[in-house]
């Protein structure tokens, strides 16, 4: 058995590996960027080694860097997890070559099926049924056309050398073939440094179904049953679950067998998927469902599959890398249960999903869920790397109770104040196709404007918040989350206001609590908001304290009314700040002498600056 591993690889995965290496008595070393200097997966190891800048071509993806980090610190095997060098054939043999244990496929295996062309054309000898279309070396533009309209529109254009939707373009119709080809081979050329593309007939109701295979070097493979993988934007997984829904025995047996076929084709070793498009318009049927393309990798929504099997995947691909046989044989491995995961992402679905980069200052897992995740409350989600936070997995013991398990747990989940696609993911569980099952590839874009438009708050949401930033003075003002009773009798009033920069005014219990808070936070249904006081009326209480004006949230002031020492009376507009494409006016919370001001128009200003500071009159 294999006694020290360096994982080439960050984050999730990273720490995902340390936990079964740690458990089967291996010493782990993790490497690590500028970025990822106190990052979680750096702590967990038992040795860590500095190999270079945050960007990932100056670190992660510098093979050299990474054996060095081996041999200095004695590791006797590298485990490329996914994404970086994981599928890079160049990388293994070097690791190989070095004398280092590679945990992965044989490099020729994974050359084999990196191209899909020459893939594609290993599959059809191998027996795997293949999708209609064009996989040749004759890349002029009005030949391709020509194969196009055989094959018959709609088509799929793919970049032979891509992976996560790049280099690939639907084409409807012949009079857009030219211009959709171009800027596919541009686009190849860019991210692969390989232009040409394959043609394919475009499915029209796709599903995205996988098996997990697994083989060792005596030559025995096996599989690990099926995902759907569906659910996707923009070409990119976001709920994967096993087994796949609407899937008979036999039809399972028909495709299993031909990913084990696939497998064997390239005599392979360790931990591998074998990806299937289906044409769902008329079930599951195994006369079409054809091989799209092979992983050469242990997949993100691997944890699916051991939840249902019972098997954990990293020990297995550990124990074959040493040179074991696999620890099980077929007729060992069956079906309990159902497992669902998500990935719970830094992105803001409301502006078109763009990444939400910061600190991690508050972070709350649900615990009935398995949790896989690199990061931790207090931690950075990076500008560099995929900006995955966690993901969240629920087994059940049926496909109802699974979703059900999800669903709850994504409620559970708090992240702030990087905005996540926690309430996106939630809404998607409770769409009727997802629950009956009927999903395919082009769901989420057809139900996107009800998927990520944020709910409004509810009644009670607006009462707990505003209680909570007016409760009685006391302590020093913290942070909050909702969640106790209003029981106090005595009533009053407070316009608070959210960070989406809408007002609210409520009438409210008043809570006499010595408790007073500078903001609340709110998780409802995956989603978040944060209140904070805008303006306190009617009852007087005291919840502005010592009369700080702080900013509600990040913006740019655009007009200050008011200059240091000037009198002012309660209710009185003090400076306006623009942000989240709206005008905010701040005023003053009771009459006084403004005692300290910093602020001045088209300055920017960050959440919860100290703008002004009302001083009070003897008279208030």
């Amino acid at each position: 058995m294999i006694k020290s591993l360096l994982i080439a690889n960050r984050g999730e995965i990273a720490c995902r590996i340390i936990r079964t290496a740690r458990d089967m008595g291996i010493r782990t070393v993790a490497v690590y960027s500028d970025a990822d200097a106190t990052a979680l997966h750096v702590r967990r190891a038992d040795d860590a080694v500095h190999i270079g800048p945050s960007p990932a071509r100056e670190s992660y993806l510098v093979g050299e860097k990474i054996i060095a980090a081996a041999r200095a610190t004695g590791a006797e095997a590298i485990h490329p997890g996914y994404g970086f060098l994981s599928e890079n054939a160049e990388f293994a043999q070097s690791v190989i070559d070095a004398g280092l244990i590679w945990v992965g496929p044989n490099p020729a295996s994974i050359t084999a099926m990196g191209l899909k062309d020459a893939a594609k054309k290993l599959m059809a000898e191998a027996g795997v049924p293949v999708t209609p279309g064009y996989m040749g070396e004759n890349q002029d533009p009005a030949f391709l056309a020509e194969r196009a309209a055989e094959i018959g529109y709609p088509v799929l254009i793919k970049a032979v050398a891509g992976g996560g939707g790049k280099g690939m373009r639907k084409v409807d119709d012949a009079a857009d073939f030219v211009e959709a080809l171009a800027s596919c081979q541009r686009e190849a050329s860019s991210s692969f440094g390989n232009a040409h593309v394959l043609i394919e007939k475009y499915i029209q109701r796709p599903r995205h179904i996988e098996v997990q295979v697994f083989g060792d070097k005596h030559g025995n493979i096996v599989h690990l049953f099926e995902r759907d993988c569906s659910l996707q934007r923009r070409h990119q997984k976001v709920i994967e679950e096993a087994p796949a829904p609407g899937m008979d025995e036999a039809t399972r047996e028909q495709l299993c067998a031909a990913a084990v076929r696939a497998a064997k084709a390239v005599d392979y070793v360790g931990a591998g998927t074998i990806e299937f498009i289906a044409d769902a318009s008329d079930g599951l049927r195994a006369d079409r469902i054809w091989f799209m393309e092979m992983n050469t990798r242990l997949q993100v929504e691997h944890p699916v599959t051991e939840e249902i099997t019972g098997v954990d995947l990293v020990e297995w691909q550990l124990r074959v890398a040493s040179g074991e046989a696999l620890p099980k044989r077929q007729d060992e491995l069956a079906i309990n249960g159902w497992a669902m995961e998500v990935r719970l992402y830094a992105e803001n679905p409301a502006t078109g999903f763009l990444p939400s980069i910061g600190s991690l200052d508050h972070l709350a897992f649900p615990e009935e869920l398995r949790i896989d995740t690199g990061v931790e409350e207090g931690g950075e989600v990076s500008p560099f790397y995929d900006p995955m936070i966690a993901k969240l997995i629920a087994w059940g013991q049926n496909r109802n109770a699974a979703s059900a398990e999800l669903r709850n747990g994504i409620d559970g989940t708090e992240v702030w104040p990087v905005k996540t696609n926690a309430g996106f993911l939630g809404r998607l569980l409770d769409l009727p196709e997802f629950a009956s099952g009927d999903v395919d590839t082009g769901l989420i874009a057809r139900e996107v404007d009800t998927l990520v438009t944020p709910p409004e708050p509810e009644t009670d949401e607006l009462l707990e918040a505003a209680a909570l930033l007016c409760a009685s003075p006391g302590q020093s003002p913290v942070s909050a989350a909702l969640g106790f009773r209003l029981n106090a009798p005595s009533r009053a009033e407070a316009r608070i206001l959210d960070d989406s920069g809408a007002t609210h005014d409520v009438v409210f219990s008043e809570v006499d609590e010595d408790h007073p808070t500078a903001d609340v936070l709110a998780f409802v249904s995956g989603f978040a908001r944060r209140y904070v006081l805008a303006q306190p009326r009617g009852s007087g209480l005291g919840a502005v304290g010592d009369g700080a004006i702080l900013s509600p949230m990040p913006g740019r002031i655009i007009a200050v009314d008011v200059t240091a020492g000037q009198s002012v009376a309660k209710g009185q507009k003090l400076l306006t700040l623009e942000a989240m494409k709206m005008e905010h006016s701040l005023t003053a919370p009771f009459d006084g002498v403004v005692a300290e001001l910093n602020a001045e128009a088209g300055m920017q200003v960050q959440v919860e600056a100290l703008l002004a500071r009302i001083e009070a009159s003897a008279e208030s």
